[in-house]
């Protein structure tokens, strides 16, 4: 079983040049953060930390598949996962987020785990309505036959603009006719 230490990247004696780094994340992995998005999976990370004076930079390369659970019929199907993110770490006096891609770490940091790194970004990648294969095939189908389908409107039948200016069927409350006669 996986522990988060594997994807620990020590960075106190790197030199300041490029390292490339690869791990494997597969349902043990996902283990370690719990079953309630992804149920388990098979990827494949490079990451590759360039490293400079004052900043750290990651660059996030995933690809693979995760198992997940369909929102309509709770089947379980591989959805592929192909994920190319950048993070960045500077130094400072205190270790703080600064924004969501930019950490400030102290210049006293042995190493950086990149474990919850690699998960947010899998997660962060998934459609928000997770769909089986099948469903998302009859949802593009439907959507190519439905092309010509007016689902609302807010004017009468026949009315092109969705207004009721140039109908003189109806009495008009005076205070909109004063209304219109402002422009």
């Amino acid at each position: 079983m996986k522990k988060l230490k594997d994807y620990e990247i020590g960075i106190a004696k790197l030199p300041n040049k490029k390292h490339l780094y690869e791990f494997d994340m597969d349902d043990s992995f996902f283990d370690l953060f719990g079953k309630e998005i992804i149920l388990g999976g098979n990827l494949h990370a490079k990451v590759e930390l360039d490293k400079s004076e004052t900043l750290l930079t990651l660059h996030f390369d995933i690809k693979g598949h995760v198992r997940l659970t369909c929102d309509r019929s709770l089947e379980e199907f591989d959805h592929p996962v192909d994920v190319q993110e950048v993070f960045r770490m500077r130094f400072g006096p205190e270790n703080m987020e600064l924004d969501e891609d930019l950490w400030q770490i102290t210049y006293e940091t042995q190493s950086i785990n990149v474990a919850q790194h690699l998960y947010d970004f899998v997660v962060l990648s998934l459609p928000m309505k997770k769909l089986h294969p099948r469903f998302v095939e009859e949802l593009e189908e439907d959507e190519d036959n439905d092309e010509d389908i007016l689902i609302y409107s807010s004017g009468k039948a026949g009315d092109d603009k969705g207004t009721d200016e140039g109908d003189d069927d109806e009495d008009i409350d005076p205070r909109w006719d004063a209304l219109r006669n402002l422009n």
